[in-house]
């Protein structure tokens, strides 16, 4: 009796244990029971389903599918007429005696990219290089429905151009805008387009950098990079945020082999909707314009200008003659840390928020001068449309070069005003420090240490005189720029 009791006892401890339970105890409260997970909670749900509208979440796949609606496949097409460029014997009389009867009359071109369809009454955005020179333009719909389109406007400044859908538009479904200034780094976004004209494609990434400019792909320059593939015939799709929004035109992609290695760039949409409504309205952009040559203030010109050390900025190297700068008395050696209360990061942000702004704005400066805070107001002109504000060349000069006195002739011969003093450079010595660092032939000094030369004579002596550094002032094909010398 006893060892059945025991074994009575043993079996019950068992359950305990296995239970999870433990004996009453009446000094501690109960723990509260955990929930119990049910097999349909373990299922994968729609990712990224942040989106909520209706009561309803929205998931990636409803974002891609809504957006896939929106963007397009364009086809453009242009006549090239032969000798120009189709045979590669042309100009050669010889190879052309054989190979003339071989070449057609003329030949039709085709470019394939993609489109983005923003308005009901179809306005379509796309890259400039997809419609250059077309003769005609086909757009392919999602719903597989095809349109002709004419060009309102393009702008190959910064790669955009406007199309108009042409015919019966049925029920188009546009892509609202989104604000790509409020991007931050790692945030998902999708690429949508037409790769390699297999048909329209998604793709997700991350927001890899942004404000990316230098990069020598047109002249307004403020990307946004992602590694969301895209490929050929991306170009003019859609960069997609996890609000269903428009927020940038994808443009081009860095690649050593052509194809897709996970740096793609896209105009973002900040920039692109300007420009979108100049053209609607102009069929041009109007960009507004400043009337200063300027570069980036780095610590070692801003150490020779004994400016501030915590001074941040653009350093102004020229203002143009009756410019909206030279109105208010804008001078040459003033740094612009402002622009309408948002600081100035880089030469590129000046650039493109002066450009973005538009002509007959009023905005407000905040200059350092001589290493004392200023204020001024103007109103911004109409940047000339043959005029593009350039960015430095980052070259140091000197050691190892000839100079001359700047005679009229040669003011006449490098389009310099009469008032422009100072020495011509005439050689530069290979493998000297002016070598080196990039000096050449017809570069104009005008200023050492920020004080105005005269003759090649007060050119020796200013530089005899400086003890390690040399902040000069040189005239590069008409355009004023500081450069530093180390000596």
């Amino acid at each position: 009796m006893r060892t059945l009791l025991c074994i009575v006892s043993l079996a019950a401890a068992l359950l305990l244990c296995c239970s999870g339970t433990k004996p009453a105890d009446n000094n501690r409260p109960p723990k509260p029971a955990k929930p119990t997970v049910t097999a349909p909670s373990l299922l994968a749900r729609p990712a990224f389903a942040q989106v909520k509208g209706g009561g309803k979440e929205v998931s990636l796949s409803d974002i891609a599918e809504r957006a896939v609606r929106s963007v397009v496949n364009i086809s453009s097409t242009r006549v090239v007429q032969r000798g120009r460029g189709l045979s590669p014997y042309h100009g050669n009389p010889f190879f052309e005696q054989f190979f003339r009867h071989r070449q057609p009359p003329q030949q039709r071109m085709r470019s394939l990219g993609s489109g983005v369809i923003v308005s009901r009454d179809g306005v379509v955005l796309t890259n400039n290089h997809v419609v250059q020179h077309a003769d005609e333009i086909h757009v392919n719909l999602s719903d597989g429905s095809k349109l002709r389109a004419t060009i309102v406007g393009t702008d190959p400044k910064s790669d955009l151009a406007v199309l108009r859908l042409q015919g019966d538009l049925g029920q188009l479904e546009p892509l609202p805008f989104g604000d790509s200034a409020k991007l931050r780094l790692g945030e998902v976004v999708l690429a949508i387009g037409d790769p390699f004209g297999v048909g329209q494609t998604v793709t997700m990434g991350i927001v890899s950098a942004l404000g990316r400019a230098n990069m020598g792909i047109v002249d307004y320059e403020d990307f946004i990079q992602t590694d969301a593939a895209i490929n050929p015939g991306n170009s003019g799709g859609a960069l997609i945020s996890m609000r269903g929004q428009l927020v940038g035109i994808n443009t081009a992609i860095l690649s050593r082999s052509g194809g897709y290695q996970g740096i793609g760039f896209a105009i973002p949409s900040a920039m692109v909707h300007p420009i979108m409504d100049s053209l609607l309205k102009h069929g041009k952009v109007i960009r507004g314009w400043l009337g200063v040559e300027i570069q980036s203030l780095t610590p070692e010109i801003a150490r020779l200008m004994t400016l501030p050390d915590d001074t941040r900025g653009v350093l102004v190297a020229g203002v143009q003659l009756d410019s909206p700068a030279a109105k208010v008395g804008i001078k040459r050696g003033d740094v612009i840390t402002e622009l309408n209360g948002k600081p100035v990061a880089s030469v590129a942000k000046l650039r493109n928020a002066v450009a973005a702004a538009g002509s007959d704005v009023e905005v407000k400066l905040k200059l350092v001068r001589d290493g004392k805070a200023l204020s001024v107001g103007l109103k911004l002109g109409v940047l000339p449309s043959d005029q593009v504000a350039r960015l430095d060349p980052s070259q140091g000069v000197l050691g190892g070069l000839a100079v001359e006195p700047l005679t009229d002739e040669i003011r006449r011969r490098l389009g310099l005003d009469r008032r422009v003093t100072g020495v011509v450079v005439t050689e530069v010595k290979a493998g000297s420090a002016a070598d080196a660092a990039g000096l050449h032939a017809d570069d104009v000094i005008t200023e050492i240490n920020r004080r105005p030369l005269k003759d090649a004579y007060q050119f020796s002596t200013l530089y005899k005189q400086a003890k390690d550094r040399l902040l000069l002032l040189v005239y590069r094909e008409g355009v004023p720029v500081y450069l530093l010398l180390e000596k």
